[in-house]
């Protein structure tokens, strides 16, 4: 596994990057001591994201989707959102 410092980590962020999605690890450390280790993500990131609790299922159908209804507006997407936060 290579090493960088994470001075390095931060300068070289692109490269890093290329790095690992080459398939490489990479230890970053931080006052010569371990702070992360940089890895390429499984294979499979949906199942690993499912086995830590980070994805639930869905509630209904992906067809249901189609049966709602679209509205037409004259109002910009941002005074929509404006409404909606209370600026508007």
């Amino acid at each position: 596994m290579k090493e960088i410092t994470h001075r390095q980590m931060r300068n070289d962020s692109g490269e890093v990057l290329r790095r690992v999605g080459a398939g490489e690890t990479i230890l970053v450390t931080n006052s010569g001591l371990p702070a992360a280790v940089i890895g390429p993500p499984p294979e499979d990131v949906f199942s690993l994201l499912s086995a830590q609790g980070q994805v639930r299922g869905a509630l209904k159908s992906p067809t249901t989707l189609l049966a709602i209804t679209r509205r037409k507006t004259t109002r910009t997407t941002a005074e929509i959102i404006a409404e909606v936060r209370g600026h508007g």
